[in-house]
């Protein structure tokens, strides 16, 4: 069992920066958080102005199922399809960190009491970092959602955020699940069918341009922060290495030479930790982000699939009130559905506009503030490694 609060965490650092509005009037967090096992307790807590809610101020459980519920439910309203859908948020996993457990556990016998601590402690300081990232992509979430001046009327929204008592959300069955299998393969059907559709806003079309190929150097650009991540870990593990085997030959070691070797391993050890901290600092301000844009990018882009799907529409009705017309029959109901489809075009369009250009902004301040955070602790960085290696000389020249 594991759990974070807000007073154990003060300098709680954010990994993913949403540019969210400062508005008072609706203020969202997750203060704290317990892990069980399979599961994820969020307390989610809401200070407000707005008369729509009984009271100023509350806090209710949370499950990751109910967020997800939160999210469905959004995407499933049709008022809804001109407007970016913030991004659903990962589901909770811990299995990397456990699995770690579990094998130290099983090699426990092999260590010594202090090789077992400290990687113990080491682990367990891997799996809060895991844990307060899990806990941070569902309140971005949920701010998101507060900061948009339509999704903050949702009443579903305000229904997951005051009514304490369990949501009862279950699991999609093996029907829904297919369902939406189903539908994701008649979206792929759409997407070839509508793309022979001639885009008729050149707004639009720049968008889908950029989009594409955004999406695809995000996703390249994320692989390859992960990879830079895990090579900076695989650093520190090898001065652990390193340091290890030199407390280990001190240990065995009564002559003048041992103090020396504990004070190489000591250098190792500070190494270890400031690799360390590169490798998260790096994960939380460039690799989390990208992740994370990743995933929006996709948002942005369903949004213009609706669209293209609304566009479709709208030419086929045309086409079927000049048939309507040619033959002389049921044009009333004809023009009727022409009418209905340019409306829904129209008003996705115009939402749509104002969607995308909102998200592009979000996004450069984002990448902005995160870029010139990570430059910085770069830089307090590779100042700290120089001094630790003129140490390392200094110590190196005295014997």
């Amino acid at each position: 069992m594991t759990s974070i609060s807000e007073d154990s965490d003060k300098e709680k650092v954010r990994s993913v920066s949403v540019d969210l509005n400062n508005d008072a009037s609706l203020v969202i967090d997750i203060p704290d958080a317990l892990c069980e096992r399979d599961k994820v307790k969020f307390t989610v807590h809401t200070k407000t102005t707005l008369s729509s809610f009984q009271k100023p101020e509350f806090s209710v459980p949370r499950q990751h199922e109910e967020f997800i519920w939160l999210h469905d439910t959004i995407v499933e309203t049709e008022e809804y399809a001109g407007l970016i859908i913030p991004p659903a948020p990962p589901k909770p996993d811990f299995e990397g960190p456990r699995e770690k457990m579990h094998k130290l556990g099983e090699g426990e016998s092999s260590m010594t009491k202090e090789e077992y601590a400290k990687m113990k402690q080491e682990l367990e300081a891997e799996y809060l970092a895991v844990f307060k990232k899990t806990v941070q992509v569902h309140e971005v979430f949920l701010q998101r959602l507060s900061s948009h001046p339509i999704f903050r009327k949702d009443r579903n929204f305000q229904i997951f955020l005051e009514y304490d008592q369990d949501l009862s959300v279950r699991r999609k069955n093996a029907k829904e699940m297919f369902g939406g299998f189903f539908k994701n393969m008649v979206k792929s059907a759409d997407e070839v069918l509508i793309s022979g559709v001639k885009e008729v806003d050149e707004f639009f079309e720049q968008e889908k341009t950029f989009l594409l190929d955004y999406s695809s150097k995000i996703k390249d650009a994320s692989a390859k922060a992960e990879k830079m991540t895990r090579s900076h870990k695989n650093v520190a593990d090898d001065y652990n290495h390193i340091s290890g085997a030199l407390n280990s030959t001190a240990a065995d070691n009564n002559t003048a030479f041992k103090k020396h070797l504990e004070k190489y391993a000591e250098v190792f050890e500070k190494l270890r930790k400031l690799e360390d901290r590169v490798a998260s600092d790096q994960e939380l301000k460039l690799t989390e982000l990208l992740r994370y844009y990743t995933r929006d990018i996709q948002a942005a882009k369903d949004l213009l699939y609706r669209r293209a799907r609304a566009l479709a529409d709208n030419e086929n009705s045309n086409k079927a009130l000049d048939k309507a017309r040619l033959k002389g029959k049921d044009i009333a109901q004809a023009e009727e559905n022409q009418k209905q489809c340019l409306q829904k075009f129209d008003k996705l369009s115009e939402s749509g506009k104002k969607e995308l250009t909102s998200f592009k902004a979000r996004r450069v301040v984002a990448f902005r503030k995160n870029l010139i955070e990570m430059t910085e602790l770069e830089i307090k960085h590779a100042k700290n490694s120089v001094s630790l290696l003129q140490g390392s000389i200094e110590i190196l020249n005295s014997n």
